[in-house]
């Protein structure tokens, strides 16, 4: 019994060695192989899978090395390996098997899948027999062999453009040169090498360094600095310079350089903090971003989207796409802005601070957003060195501001909009007379030393009409304090103001007070006047105006072209109280305080304004000159023009004077 029990063990131990021994099936080797390769576990894959025969081919490290870089610089990620094979074949006999995988995955120039024959060989490691991925560079992608080389090309995209109404190109994908000098042409001529520098903006030293570069040779193009295309005198200046050579590039241009630089803005490179805000949305540190104005505000409409490709270059053959990543272009933007008319208009201002916004009265289109003095986005997209920002940033007259999106103080161009709140509210009998006399008054003693001033006695009870047109200060304050608070803040805000503009591009919201009230008398008849601490934006003044020439509809200021009109604000004042408006404007230039625009040929209406920056009641300070005006023959559009420290210039006499020059240049380029 025992005996028997013996040969019943052993024979169990046998047939158990036996199972241990045997040897795995292709498909279950390549299964484990599998499963790396989803990990990425490229040393075991290499270590215990790759045929001994194919190791005499690739070494480990260039195995992992490989699969590594390749993976990582393509990005590849989602890596899916599958067996196609249905079911297991019997292989005990054979030396080789064949089984169908397939390889899928995502690269940044897209995903990538495709089929193969994966091939395991019966070979002896360690003196012991197994089956092995007899690999090859195919394994990595299709069609791939030994000396291939994996390379990815960036497909670029171009950056949307921006046009005016006309088709003018406002901000386009142009071209710059990349200024430079041929090695060698300057080695004995220190005064021409000082002469580049100058022109340049560099130092001598960095174009020492240069061309030190250990690429240079003798002949060769070394690139310095790029030049806006622009810059015709300074490119004329150094092609006199012995070596010194240049070469198309692409670049953003701005055509109409700072007539429209606070507007367009400008591109440039990110920077750290821009692109920590943004990477998530695939930015790099290579990409160039809007820095300002449109170019910032339309960052994800106008920016391109490069594309990638992946492909195989072969000793011998055509190269071999992998995958392929079509770029996408930014979208091309049309704006309502006139670029000739905005042009005009900055050049009359000079350069002189001020800003101006023109409106189409009818469809609320902008046509017109400037700001003076300005700055030239040719010059920024090049990039702007420290020194020449400081200078710019210390300019007493502020090229840097962006004076169209601020809010200033209306001065007497808020007399209209005050006397169409009071008529509205039934508080104002335009034709009866006040018995104003004098150059001051005040409501009584509780004012104290306060009084409201006008510039002219007119000797005469006054009118609506006179009022305006001799734009009495004394007749508006007393309007606005018989309206009273309640219906002169409700006035306001039924204008707009104390309420974000409604317009694609900020804007300051224009003001009633600081604390967007008028409960203080002093303040309620000093907001008549448009002094007080009532604010405006050009813009917002433009639109205003556009109610009483738009017989009491506002319409909603519309930066795109091509967009459906819309009302902002309805019945802000009667048609008969806006004919009333319309008539005492005209007579405002024909007879008033804008005589000097009465252009022949026209029929300018308007109201000018000077606004009184003090410290504190009772001193003097600073002004600002101002003029509303539209011509009553041809109403294309309103313009609001505010001109800075015009106190030596005759106050709005100075707005008057560029605003007719405006009318007249718009109408000989127009006509």
């Amino acid at each position: 019994m025992r005996k028997y029990l013996f040969l019943i063990g052993l024979l169990v131990l046998i047939v158990s060695l036996a199972g241990c021994n045997k040897l795995p099936s292709p498909e279950e080797r390549l299964n484990e192989y599998v499963k790396l390769w989803n990990k990425k576990k490229f040393e075991e894959m290499y270590k215990s899978y790759v045929a001994p025969s194919s190791k005499e081919k690739v070494k480990e490290k260039d195995y992992v090395d490989r699969y590594k870089t390749i993976y990582k610089d393509l990005e590849v990620k989602n890596v899916k390996v599958t067996l196609l094979a249905e079911e297991e074949k019997d292989w005990k006999k054979a030396e080789k098997a064949v089984i169908p995988i397939k390889v899928e995955m995502d690269t940044l120039a897209g995903p990538v899948s495709f089929e193969k024959e994966a091939v395991l060989k019966r070979e002896e490691k360690d003196k012991e027999e197994q089956w092995f991925i007899d690999w090859d560079a195919s394994y990595i992608f299709p069609g791939m062999e030994a000396g291939d080389k994996i390379r990815l090309e960036t497909l670029q995209g171009k950056r949307g453009q921006i046009f005016d109404r006309n088709g003018h190109s406002l901000a386009i994908n142009g071209r710059g040169f990349m200024a430079g000098v041929q090695a060698g042409a300057l080695d004995n001529d220190a005064a021409a090498k000082g002469k580049l520098a100058d022109l340049l903006g560099v130092t001598t030293e960095f174009i020492d360094q240069q061309l030190k570069q250990s690429w240079v040779q003798p002949g060769h193009f070394v690139p310095l600095k790029k030049l806006s295309i622009y810059d015709e005198e300074k490119l004329k200046q150094l092609k006199a310079i012995p070596g010194f050579a240049a070469e198309e590039i692409s670049m953003r241009e701005y055509p109409y350089k700072e007539a429209l630089g606070h507007l367009t803005g400008y591109i440039g490179d990110i920077n750290g903090e821009e692109l920590e805000k943004l990477k998530s949305k695939g930015y790099s540190a290579q990409d160039k971003i809007g820095k300002r104005g449109l170019e910032q505000l339309l960052e994800d409409e106008l920016r391109e989207k490069d594309g990638k490709k992946i492909y195989i270059t072969k000793a011998k053959g055509e190269p071999v796409t992998i995958a392929e990543t079509a770029p996408v272009n930014g979208k091309d933007i049309k704006i309502a802005i006139d670029a000739e008319l905005q042009q005009t208009i900055y050049e009359q201002l000079k350069g002189q601070p001020g800003t101006a916004a023109a409106v189409h009265p009818k469809t609320g289109e902008v046509l017109a957003l400037a700001s003076s003095p300005a700055f030239d986005p040719n010059e920024f997209v090049l990039g702007v060195s420290a020194s020449r920002y400081k200078e710019l940033e210390s300019n007493p007259a502020k090229p840097l501001l962006n004076r169209f999106a601020a809010a200033y103080s209306p001065g007497s161009t808020i007399k209209p909009i005050t006397a169409a709140i009071a008529l509205k509210a039934g508080t104002l009998n335009p034709s009866k007379e006040r018995p104003i006399t004098g150059l001051h008054w005040q409501k009584d003693a509780s004012w104290g030393s306060y009084s409201v001033t006008r510039v002219t006695d007119l000797g005469q009870p006054v009118n609506l009409r006179e009022a305006l047109i001799h734009s009495d200060n004394i007749y508006f304050a007393q309007t606005a304090l018989e309206a009273g608070k309640e219906k002169m803040t409700e006035g306001l805000k039924s204008f707009g103001y104390g309420e974000k503009l409604p317009f694609a591009y900020p804007v300051r919201a224009s003001q009633i007070s600081n604390s967007g009230t008028l409960d203080k008398e002093v303040l309620l008849s000093d907001t008549g006047y448009g002094q007080g601490e009532v604010l405006s934006s050009m813009l917002h003044l433009a639109s205003a105006y556009g109610a009483i020439v738009n017989d009491g509809s506002m319409m909603k200021p519309q930066l795109y072209a091509g967009e459906k009109p819309e009302v902002w604000k309805k019945d802000l004042v009667s048609k008969e109280s806006a004919d009333l408006l319309k008539q005492d404007l005209r007579l405002v230039v024909q007879k008033g305080t804008a005589k000097a625009a009465d252009l022949p040929g026209f029929a300018i209406a308007g109201k000018t304004g000077t606004a009184e920056l003090k410290a504190e009641k009772g001193t003097t300070g600073k002004e600002n000159g101002l003029f509303v005006a539209y011509d009553q023959q041809n109403p294309a559009f309103i313009m609001a023009l505010m001109m800075e420290n015009v106190e030596e210039a005759g106050g709005s006499k100075a707005a008057i004077g560029v605003s007719k020059q405006i009318f007249l240049k718009w109408k000989e380029t127009s006509s």
